[in-house]
């Protein structure tokens, strides 16, 4: 059932690949009922076959960017983005304005008390958009350890993909809380459950 927006909490949670987003959303949506809307999962939606998303990286970088089957061919967009920061930033400018429009769209007609956008990336001016922006802050050494673990990345990887994502400077700019993920879960869960006590 819907929520009215006025009565809703809505929320960003950003940070750098690596950073453990991805616990603290579990812990929002498990201990505080949040509806969480992840920007890469709304990126895929919109770059399935057929979707605006691939029509106009269709238009943008040719139909080889889609196979046969009309899928987009990720292992494809990977290698450009990553080894052109031209290509990057026409991608980024095609495929963020429709992601940031499907978010805006659904956090007006929110599923719960409080909305949670979880992005790498967020739009300009946030605080004109979200009531709060969590940035969750891990040391580079960790995020590294995290994705060589989980996603295989070699070392290069990692510092290339960090590379091409906002600096801490900039997260903590644009943050009006900062979540210290270097630590245990409890120490999290402390954390979250202050700033759920107070606001600014």
């Amino acid at each position: 059932m819907a929520t009215d927006r006025k009565d809703n909490r809505l929320i960003a949670l950003t940070g750098g690949v690596g950073s453990g987003k991805s616990r603290i959303l579990g812990l929002l949506e498990q201990e505080y009922g949040a509806e969480v809307i992840q920007t890469d999962l709304v990126a895929r939606e919109l770059e399935g076959p057929g979707q605006p998303g691939l029509l106009a990286l269709i238009r943008a970088l040719g139909p080889e960017i889609a196979g046969e089957d009309g899928i987009l061919r990720k292992d494809l967009l990977s290698a450009m983005i990553f080894g052109d920061e031209r290509i990057r930033a026409k991608v980024n400018g095609l495929i963020h304005p429709l992601v940031w429009e499907e978010v805006r769209r659904r956090a007006e007609k929110p599923a719960a008390s409080v909305t949670v956008v979880e992005s790498a990336v967020l739009p300009e001016n946030p605080g004109d958009f979200f009531d709060e922006v969590w940035y969750v802050y891990t040391l580079k050494e960790c995020r590294i350890r995290r994705l060589m673990e989980s996603r295989g990345y070699s070392e290069e990887r990692c510092l290339k993909v960090m590379e091409s994502q906002a600096s801490e400077e900039e997260f903590r700019r644009a943050a009006s809380r900062v979540i210290d993920n270097n630590g245990s879960m409890e120490e999290v869960r402390r954390q979250v459950e202050a700033f759920f006590n107070s606001r600014q």
